[in-house]
């Protein structure tokens, strides 16, 4: 699972058929000094999840079922929207926004 913000919609008006109702959302993950900068991500939105929210993310399997099947082709789906990050070291968070 990972943590990041919403930054864009993605529209495919051609693409797999077992996509036909997914809404698509490009998300930024957090990114933490001293580690590799992770790529945004596309990811199915199945909670309604805005532009600019916190999200959580799951990948794999879990995301596969947590839309219902286990052979859906997504590797990514926003499962959850974040209320509130609290970490002990706020350093450790770069929330320079996306690059």
């Amino acid at each position: 699972m990972l943590v990041g913000t919403v930054i864009g919609n993605v529209w495919a008006t051609r693409k797999n058929e077992e996509l036909s109702g997914c809404k698509l959302m490009i998300v930024d993950p957090l990114r933490f000094p001293g580690r590799a900068r992770a790529y945004p991500i596309v990811a199915v939105d199945q909670i309604g999840a805005g532009v600019g929210e916190t999200v959580l993310v799951v990948s794999g399997s879990s995301a596969r079922i947590s839309v219902g099947s286990g052979d859906l082709p997504i590797d990514h789906v926003i499962v959850g929207v974040v209320d509130e990050v609290d970490l002990a070291d706020e350093s450790q968070w770069a929330d320079d926004g996306p690059q």
